[in-house]
């Protein structure tokens, strides 16, 4: 069985260093032939100088050339049983160690409340749009005033651009004031879903967004997306503007409370009839009430009850939320940036949040679970990729998976956990753990601040890693993860879910252990089983795992130690000594320090195969920070994404060998750097964008909260070069 993967060229590279030029390029996945010592067999390379072949390499696929100068030209050729293949294009070395793309950030903007913002490159992905082989480049604008899915207010409008590698940029997107700016909003998949050599771009979308065409960076053209049909003529348009005030909030509630009578949860006898009982207040209103009485309630439930549950929640203030209005997933060209298909985003919102538990909670928070988006790529029948698109994971969680043959978005299944029954939507005590979905319910409570695709079960099919859950290739719950509650838990002996987790990993960890493992950290406290758990990719056990009494945010895996087998796992409440359950662990769960690395962004960056850390938050510069050696590099002039979080806009293997290189903007946000690795490595292997665990991962880094993709097979210090597997591509 074969897999539509990309056709790359040779992506080779010079880079002018202290001790020559270093020229590194890609083996490609079908050039390799089988394994040796140190690495795979099968093209060996002739490298040219200035047209004059200087060297041939069979242990690598990067040299350094003692003799050249910043003047010289390269030039590669493949080798293939003994016949020398087509030579690449030639390049002139880089003066610096990265490549530097040009941007044209968006002019600053003005929220209907009167605040200033600027714009700042953020999330970024890749996709050969035009068949040459090479990648173009995504960035995703993120205005100032961007949010967390909790925190109101509004936000400037969000952008993605494409640009070719020397800055020209060939369109804009701009999705309007009706798709929020943060990071679990926008999830954009830059793929070639439709197996013509060039990559489209989807996404979720609304009335008001736009395609602007740029020629030599003027825009000369702009158009709308296409509604719906049923959706013009129910009279909704590209002019509407669906972000809440707190007058228009007010007035939400206030029918809200009209309507309780006839809510459907209300008629099937799961909540309260009155929203008196809701509140814990004695009966005093008539139903169906009158406006003059629910306005009264409201104003309890605003000025009273919910500040009683929390200080936090100021409702009055609640603004810049978009709870009404059309959702769409829509499909875009990638070498132009037309409008292909739009339709409905599946599932809808339903409500504000309601029913999907955002009032349930001492912080009452509208329109926060519900507008909880994944999305991905997976090879489900193991040849083709699927477009994967996601709502919810705190309670309710749906999955829907579609093809795009190049005319239309074809739904091959939908995986939805219904609705996690509550007893009381503003104050819950019930606290059912599954869905109503027979089939699907497991899925409920599960998911991640990410997902991860890949083959977990070994059958050439890939599945969705949604958290603590996973789905199989066919849109079937393959497990739904938990354990026992321990001693000093809210309830020793009952089960429970091992629930949401801010990181996720999904890598074959265990050199020694057959298949995939799964590492996560967990935010359940007491009420969960585990802090941080390492389970069988293919089951879902339990293999290593730590009680915790608080929220562990963050968690990293890696080879930090080379002479420890296996990979390290380390989350981020390590560097507590006096906390006996974090640390730097083996994949056995051996301690081997009480002191960690970060947990930002991994990198491949070393010659040896360790992973190092991406380091750089807020004003301070982006680093590559290694476990024994220090610092690597300082990117000077250049910075991180999401504060305290520290992401780069991506990491990925986009030019040269295997080793991933380092994307970042610059301080100003007027260019993008790609910092490649100049070490000189004798590990061969072909790129890693060809292994599809690891390509699909760069499709999803940018889902919420960044996380490293990892390839399908055990990579590090000590690996068995025999157990790689050999690309079949068509």
């Amino acid at each position: 069985m074969s897999l539509q993967m990309e056709r790359l060229n040779r992506g080779l590279v010079a880079v002018s260093t202290s001790e020559g030029i270093f020229i590194t390029w890609r083996l490609l996945g079908q050039e390799a032939k089988g394994a040796g010592e140190h690495g795979l067999i099968g093209a060996d390379f002739y490298v040219y100088r200035d047209e004059e072949r200087i060297a041939k390499v069979t242990d690598s696929t990067n040299y350094l050339d003692k003799g050249g100068n910043s003047n010289s030209t390269y030039s590669v050729a493949a080798i293939l049983d003994g016949v020398e293949q087509e030579r690449s294009s030639a390049v002139r070395p880089l003066s610096q160690q990265y490549i530097e793309i040009p941007l044209q950030k968006p002019a600053d903007g003005v929220t209907p409340t009167g605040e200033s913002y600027t714009y700042s490159a953020n999330d970024m992905s890749v996709g050969d749009v035009d068949g040459d082989g090479e990648y173009e480049y995504f960035v995703k604008w993120d205005p100032s005033n961007s949010k967390d899915v909790s925190q109101p207010g509004y936000t400037g409008n969000v952008y993605l651009d494409c640009y070719r590698l020397d800055g020209t940029l060939l369109y804009r997107i701009d999705l309007g004031v009706n798709i929020r700016a943060g990071a679990h909003y926008t999830q954009f998949l830059v793929y070639d879903f439709d197996g013509d050599g060039k990559a489209e771009l989807m996404f979720k979308t609304a009335p008001g967004t736009r395609v602007i065409c740029y020629k030599d960076g003027i825009a000369i053209s702009e158009a709308y997306i296409t509604m719906p049909e049923e959706d013009v003529e129910a009279g909704y348009s590209h002019a509407d503007d669906y972000r809440m005030s707190s007058a228009d909030y007010y007035e939400h509630v206030v029918e809200l409370f009209m309507r309780w009578h006839e809510h459907e949860e209300v008629v099937s006898g799961r909540w309260p009839t009155t929203l008196e009982e809701c509140f814990g207040r004695s009966p005093e209103y008539k139903y169906p009430l009158s406006r003059e009485d629910a306005v009264s309630l409201t104003d309890y439930f605003m000025d009273v009850y919910a500040p009683t549950r929390s200080e936090r929640n100021k409702l009055r203030c609640f603004e810049g939320f978009i709870l009404q209005g059309p959702e769409y997933w829509s499909v875009f060209r990638g070498e132009t940036g037309e409008e292909l298909a739009t339709v409905p985003y599946k599932p809808g919102r339903h409500d504000d949040g309601l029913m999907w538990g955002d009032y349930s909670w001492n912080r009452i928070e509208p329109g926060n679970r519900v507008d909880r988006f994944l999305a991905g790529v997976a090879y489900l029948d193991g040849q083709r990729p699927y477009a994967i698109l996601a709502r919810g994971y705190y309670t309710r969680a749906a999955v829907v998976a579609y093809s795009w043959d190049g005319r239309e978005l074809k739904e091959k299944w939908f995986a939805d956990s219904g609705w996690v029954t509550m007893n009381n939507p503003f104050a819950d005590t019930l606290h059912e753990q599954d869905g109503r979905s027979e089939q699907h319910g497991g899925l409920a409570g599960q998911g991640a601040h990410s997902l991860s695709i890949a083959d977990v079960d070994g059958d050439g099919y890939q599945e969705i890693v949604y958290g603590a859950a996973t789905l199989d290739h066919d849109g079937k719950l393959l497990y739904s993860s938990g354990g026992i509650l321990p001693e000093g838990s809210a309830a020793p002996g009952r089960y429970a879910k091992l629930g949401h987790g801010d990181a996720l990993h999904v890598a074959a960890m265990d050199p020694e252990r057959e298949g995939l493992q799964i590492f996560m950290v967990h935010e359940h406290g007491i009420y969960g089983p585990y802090g941080w758990s390492l389970r069988d990719a293919a089951t879902g056990e339990v293999l290593q795992g730590a009680f915790a009494t608080d929220d562990v945010g963050r968690g990293m895996i890696g080879k930090v130690e080379p002479e420890v087998p296996g990979l390290q796992m380390w989350s981020s409440e390590s560097h507590l000594a006096e906390n006996p359950s974090c640390g730097l662990r083996s994949v056995k769960g051996e301690l081997l320090n009480l002191a960690c690395p970060g947990t930002n962004m991994s990198i491949k960056w070393a010659a040896d195969m360790t992973t190092q850390v991406i380091g750089g938050t807020f004003d301070n510069p982006v680093t590559i920070e290694d476990w024994k050696r220090g610092t690597m590099l300082m990117a000077e002039g250049t910075r991180s994404n999401n504060g305290t979080k520290g992401n780069p806009c991506l990491v990925a293997d986009l030019f040269g060998d295997w080793r991933e290189e380092l994307i970042v903007r610059t301080a100003d946000s007027n260019a993008i750097r790609i910092y490649i690795s100049t070490e000189v490595t004798d590990r061969k292997l072909y790129t890693l964008m060809h292994d599809p665990q690891y390509r699909t991962g760069v499709a999803w880094q940018n889902v919420v909260y960044n996380q490293p993709c990892y390839t399908s097979f055990y990579m590090g210090t000590d690996m068995n070069w025999a157990k790689v597997p050999i690309p079949k591509q068509q």
